[in-house]
């Protein structure tokens, strides 16, 4: 049977259909602008912090806190995931203390944070770092310990000493995984670039949000909705197309 292969635009349907039940509930007066402005009104709040330089100075004060809190966390995600991975003693030590970690909500290390690091970038960066660490841990580690022991095996008797089978072996067949968990990161680095911002950030979209509701500009509010929206869909493509080249050898059908 020949399979319907359906263009990009097509993820383009379900926003425009938001968009169009969005303006049919301002434009009748079901719902008032106070509680959800039209979608020209966000438009025109996005154009003034456009030509303020407000908004590339929020976006860009986020994706840098993003970006601190990213690496730091798939830096350590990498490094302890290929590590308890690899080694059955590493995990039988690190795994309790890490899974009983992952069930502490992210939010209750905040006043542990402020206390040590202050109120400063330090301890939105590392909330940032404790949210998106988990996945990329989890990820590598089932990926690297799930490897088929029959292929290490062969590693062996071709000579490969264990640093080797992790590199040449285990490493390249846990990649799929790790990406997914990269990507999972990403998300919840948005997620909780937000959460700290709102935190008592001066600068970036979090602090956009916080500021509609204190001044009561709902239309602020959708446009820092919006800016997270874009920027984490930009940002996941870009992670997605660079996993695509890097395990381009699958024979997937995730198109």
């Amino acid at each position: 049977m020949r399979r319907l292969h359906l263009p990009g635009s097509t993820g383009l349907i379900l926003p425009a259909c938001v968009l169009g039940l969005w303006e049919i509930a301002t434009a009748s007066g079901e719902v008032g602008a106070a509680v959800l402005p039209p979608p020209l009104q966000v438009v025109r709040a996005l154009i003034a912090m456009a030509s303020s330089g407000e908004l590339m100075q929020a976006v860009g004060a986020t994706i840098g806190r993003l970006a601190g809190g990213f690496l730091l966390g798939a830096v350590a995600g990498t490094v302890l995931g290929a590590l308890s991975g690899a080694s059955g003693f590493a995990r039988r030590m690190l795994d309790p203390t890490i899974q009983a970690l992952r069930s502490v909500p992210s939010l209750a290390w905040v006043p542990l944070f402020i206390l040590w690091l202050g109120i400063f970038e330090a301890s939105k960066i590392s909330l940032i770092a404790v949210g998106v660490f988990f996945p990329i841990y989890l990820n590598l580690m089932s990926g690297i310990a799930g490897v088929d022991r029959k292929l290490l095996e062969v590693g062996r008797v071709h000579g490969l000493s264990r640093p080797q089978c992790l590199l040449r072996i285990q490493l390249p067949a846990a990649l799929p995984s790790y990406i997914v968990g990269l990507r999972s990161e990403l998300g919840l680095g948005w997620m909780f670039v937000s959460a700290a911002e709102l935190l008592g950030a001066s600068s970036g979209l979090g602090f956009v949000l916080d500021d509609g509701e204190q001044t009561g500009r709902p239309e602020r509010i959708l446009a820092a909705i919006l800016l997270f929206g874009i920027c984490g869909k930009a940002t996941d493509l870009v992670l997605a197309a660079i996993g695509a080249r890097l395990v381009a050898w699958q024979d997937t059908d995730l198109r």
